[in-house]
């Protein structure tokens, strides 16, 4: 299959990284764990790079109003590993394997907003330049 252009950012790669890793956490535990805060944290998890693909190609302002989503979707995520750090459902290489995932995902994706908002601002500019 072959790569669109989100597939290669790297914005995008380490919000598939935090999915993928969150997905094999989380299919591990029990029942009850996965029911409640499995499913929350996968679908979070998964939006953040689900939006970012979403918003690639479309409207400069669908871009960034799904940029912001993804942000979004990241501090929920982090919501979910807080609860499941307090419920015991991770544990220190988990935490280890995860946390710089995070790390890094939270300022490319301000930079990667910063780029678009940036981007749709001049172009916006240049329109107005022509129109007037």
């Amino acid at each position: 299959m072959e790569r669109t252009n989100f597939e290669n950012l790297q914005v995008y790669k380490l919000a598939e990284e935090l999915a993928d890793a969150i997905w094999e956490i989380a299919s591990k535990w029990d029942r009850f764990d996965r029911d409640t805060i499995g499913k929350q944290i996968v679908r979070s998890a998964d939006s953040v790079g689900a939006n970012i693909a979403e918003g690639v190609g479309d409207t400069a302002r669908k871009t960034i109003s799904d940029s912001f989503i993804s942000h979004g979707s990241l501090y929920e995520t982090k919501h979910w590993l807080r609860r499941a750090y307090k419920r015991k459902l991770l544990n220190e290489p988990e935490i280890a394997r995860l946390r710089p995932i995070v790390d890094e995902l939270a300022p490319k994706l301000n930079a990667y907003f910063k780029s678009i908002s940036k981007a749709t601002n001049h172009e916006q500019r240049s329109t107005n330049k022509l129109n007037a």
